[in-house]
């Protein structure tokens, strides 16, 4: 097993950043009250305005304590009733569903009642001198404010604050309720609508306040965060990666990533998630965590690129995950759902295609892909019922395909495609970014690290499956396709897929010295899949040099355009693994399929053209 160098903590150094970040309540509060000083005004607002998952409660007690305003405003106080704000909600709940709902359209101010709103607002209007505060989600509803503080918090910590029962979701009390309810809640209304109002809020900042480790506060000014944000488009950047135990969780990771030892095994990692992961800032001496997300909605069309950012606006489409089974055991036997019923049923607008690529796999790893030749379906479906009901075990190897599994393996799996990994296998796994819509088929009779049935998706499952992926189409569309597009002494280039009907493109790089690539106006996402440490390097020296490790996803913005990678240490043979956003313009994997290189450089210039030799 190789040594660990993997950084858990990858951290963006802000130019200029001395003394534009403070740590600790003491200095949080003293930066406040100077910044109400310098005002030289009789009366000032100061508003706190918070995310969904941040303790307001504590927040505003605190400030209200510390700094004594003549008047202190609780925003959530002008909210509706809770039996109100679920009747809102729950036609976005989907029901009794305990995973799935449907993405609302809702907004924050059709939380609060309109009456107590005028009323605070008259409130804090009316108030003749002194200081103002105003904390709370919704607080910029009540008050403009002279001085906007953001209270924001990363997804993953709003997630573990759930399972540690320390959050409740928008405008009620249900702390008690189980995370994975509280999750859901979250994921298909409190995020959407406080990512709606926090958009146009972020041009007013005047500080961000992270509150992602409770009680250990750390402030910045909102113009040196946007001044961070500018300065990550402009260079290689990862955002910070989290881990999570899995009931076919297995001991890879902890080895190569270095982890602890306070959980049974690590099954996920989420290494280029933005919605989900978070973003280290340092300024000077201190750090500052925040929401990736936050850079998609800042900078969308110079992170993403132009003909991205039409897809798919300020939504980030490309997710790497690391999934570990090694030692562990099979994944759950499932499908993702087609275009058509991802619209229909949940209100997203595509789909969560994805494949696997094997970083490693133990001697007998397989994965599970399409289904065996004739089978019959009403069996299958048979049988998935009564072991759902409590029957006989579901037989996987009897209907579908398990396929032999080796490190460097690339397996495609189009939305439709039943299939799942099995054990002894590290997955890097890349997809489009709709990452909880997997609907279960068998989950091999095993209970989830709760001790509880994990739930199972028949009546999503069952309408998706694409009967007709059986062997022969699968062995000839998902498996095995790597093609040759260009080739040096030092270096050369693969296409490894995706399928035809997946929107991303993937590229392998094999590497034993400088090798070209470019943006071509499109974000790129990339993984270190084999070699130590890599270096990514702009040719016009427009960043510093950023170094990447062994099993580490980096992001590339759009907006860099041309840059090289090279081994760290020179000769080591090295790969990447690369993907980006497929020209919809472009031809199909198949039409180019046994072709030479020369033949690919002449049908297809944009993708050969940055790789020519230097």
């Amino acid at each position: 097993m190789r040594k660990p160098n993997y950084d858990k903590y990858p951290c963006i150094e802000v130019p200029g950043g001395e003394g534009c970040c403070v740590s600790g309540w003491e200095a949080c509060l003293d930066r406040l009250r100077q910044a109400a000083a310098r005002r030289e005004a009789s009366k000032t607002v100061l508003v706190v305005e918070c995310y969904p998952g941040v303790d307001e409660q504590a927040v505003y007690h605190l400030l209200n304590r510390r700094l004594t305003p003549g008047l202190a405003v609780f925003a959530p106080e002008a909210m509706l009733a809770p039996a109100h704000i679920d009747a809102l909600v729950n036609p976005f709940l989907g029901g009794d569903d305990p995973v799935f709902g449907f993405l609302c359209g809702l907004t924050l101010p059709e939380f609060f009642d309109p009456g107590r709103v005028a009323t605070l607002r008259n409130r804090v209007q009316s108030f003749p001198s002194g200081l103002v505060l105003v904390v709370g989600c919704g607080a910029s509803l009540i008050a403009e404010g002279d001085i906007l503080v953001y209270a924001d918090l990363p997804r993953w910590e709003g997630q573990n604050r759930f399972r540690r029962n320390e959050a409740s979701n928008l405008g009620v009390e249900n702390r008690t309720l189980p995370g994975h309810l509280q999750y859901k809640r979250a994921f298909f209304v409190d995020w959407r609508v406080a990512d709606r109002w926090k958009r146009p809020l972020m041009s007013r900042w005047h500080f961000v306040l992270d509150t992602t480790v409770p009680n250990q506060p750390r402030l910045a000014d909102g113009e040196a965060v946007r001044r961070g944000l500018a300065h990550a488009i402009t260079r290689p950047f990862r955002v910070v990666p989290f881990f999570d135990p899995a009931p076919w969780g297995g001991q890879w990771m902890r080895k190569v990533c270095d982890l602890g030892s306070e959980n049974p095994n690590y099954g996920w990692c989420f290494d280029c998630v933005p919605e989900e992961n978070s973003l280290l800032f340092r300024f000077g001496n201190e750090q500052l965590e925040m929401p990736a997300i936050n850079l998609v909605f800042a900078h969308p069309r110079a992170l993403l690129g132009d003909g991205v950012h039409a897809r798919f606006g300020d939504e980030f489409p490309i997710r790497f995950d690391l999934l570990d089974t090694m030692g562990g055991g099979n994944l759950s036997f499932q499908v993702h759902p087609l275009t058509e019923y991802i619209q229909h049923h949940f209100g997203m607008h595509y789909t969560q295609d994805e494949s696997y690529y094997l970083l490693d796999a133990g001697p007998g790893a397989g994965v599970y892909l399409g289904l065996r030749e004739n089978i019959d379906p009403a069996a299958m479906v048979r049988d998935l019922g009564q072991a759902q009901a409590g029957g006989a075990p579901f037989h996987a190897d009897r209907y579908a395909n398990r396929w032999p599994a080796k490190a460097h393996d690339h397996f495609l799996i189009p939305a439709g495609t039943v299939h799942c990994s099995g054990a002894d296998s590290m997955v890097l796994e890349i997809s489009a970014t709709p990452y909880i819509f997997t609907f279960k088929l068998w989950d091999w009779g095993r209970l989830g690290l709760d001790g509880k049935p994990r739930p199972i998706h028949l009546q999503h499952g069952l309408p998706n499956i694409q009967w007709d992926r059986s062997t022969p189409w699968v062995e000839k569309n998902l498996i095995g396709r790597v093609e040759l597009l260009a080739a040096s002494e030092r270096w050369r280039e693969e296409r490894t897929g995706l399928h035809e009907r997946e929107f991303i493109e993937t590229r392998r790089h094999w590497f034993t010295d400088v090798t070209p690539h470019h943006t071509r106006d499109g974000v790129n996402v990339l993984n270190l899949v084999q070699g130590e440490e890599a270096v990514v390097e702009s040719p016009e020296a427009r960043f510093e040099p950023f170094s990447v490790h062994y099993a580490e996803t980096f992001i590339v913005p759009a907006k860099v355009g041309p840059y090289t990678i090279r081994p760290a240490n020179r000769g080591e043979p090295c790969a990447t693994m690369k993907a980006f956003v497929r020209d919809p313009a472009a031809l199909t994997g198949n039409q180019v399929a046994g072709t030479t290189a020369a033949t690919v450089t002449r049908l297809r210039p944009n993708v050969l053209e940055p790789l020519q030799s230097i």
